[in-house]
């Protein structure tokens, strides 16, 4: 949706579309980062606006470790993705949303290596105690880098972590270009994380493309994944899809509704 509208426009939008809930955006720009310094009666307008839209607001991607990331060798970086971290804990609190999915990488704009997995490792356990202290769960996003573009790899932090705070959320399109590039199954991958997994983020993707692909028009098969979520006991899904500037922007709401709820009629009847 255009980040023209304010969010108690976004609900009630979200709810006419036919969406349950809307999950909210933190990500690396200043604009969406500035959301977690709201002060309480930003907030609790935020909260009056969902129960006005009867749309709550249940997830949130952050995806700002992208420019601050918790395993940066920058000290000042590293710090700044930790206060991020700490201040979407205390956001999610404040508003109701359940589940944080979180970037999995340790670095993004520059290179991996040993160091940068240990900082990460050293950050996401500390970042796990808080969230513990609060009562929201962190879930990892299977990204489109080497550290974590797999469910399997994810649980290798899930499983090192072991916290029922540390969850997996992955993304469907992501583990999807994983699987062609590894020649691996995306619904094996998916099994590996049995009991681990919080929430699905129906993405549409292309190979080698990872944004901004239409639903319907890339190589994700949305019922094969949907299915094994659900044998998995997943039951919480988040389509996931850009604004683009397009002026017919509330019939691409519908439309993937339309699109994303009738695959997932396909396995739940």
């Amino acid at each position: 949706m255009p980040n023209t509208l304010t969010i108690g426009e976004k609900l009630r939008e979200t709810r006419e579309a036919g969406f349950d809930f809307m999950e909210i955006s933190i990500d690396e720009t200043d604009e969406k980062l500035e959301r977690l310094k709201w002060d309480s009666s930003k907030r609790q307008e935020v909260v009056r606006e969902m129960w006005k839209a009867c749309t709550k607001i249940l997830t949130m991607c952050l995806s700002g470790h992208r420019k601050y990331p918790i395993g940066s060798e920058d000290k000042k970086t590293r710090d700044r993705g930790m206060e991020i971290m700490s201040d979407a804990i205390n956001f999610a609190v404040d508003i109701g949303v359940r589940i944080i999915q979180i970037a999995g990488y340790d670095e993004y704009y520059k290179p991996s290596n040993d160091n940068t997995r240990k900082l990460f490792f050293d950050n996401l356990r500390q970042s796990v105690k808080i969230a513990a202290q609060k009562g929201v769960i962190l879930a990892f996003e299977t990204m489109e880098t080497e550290l974590m573009n797999t469910v399997g790899k994810a649980m290798w932090y899930v499983n090192a972590v072991n916290s029922p705070y540390l969850q997996m959320y992955p993304d469907l399109g992501n583990i999807t270009n994983a699987s062609l590039m590894y020649g691996s199954s995306v619904s094996e991958d998916l099994r590996k994380g049995r009991g681990h997994i919080a929430a699905l983020h129906l993405k549409e993707t292309a190979p080698g493309k990872f944004r901004e692909v239409p639903f319907g028009t890339g190589h994700v098969n949305f019922a094969e994944g949907i299915k094994t979520a659900g044998e998995l006991g997943v039951n919480l899904y988040v389509g996931e899809f850009w604004y683009v500037g397009n002026d017919d922007w509330k019939d691409q709401l519908k439309s993937a509704n339309t699109f994303l709820k009738s695959k997932l009629s396909e396995c739940y009847r």
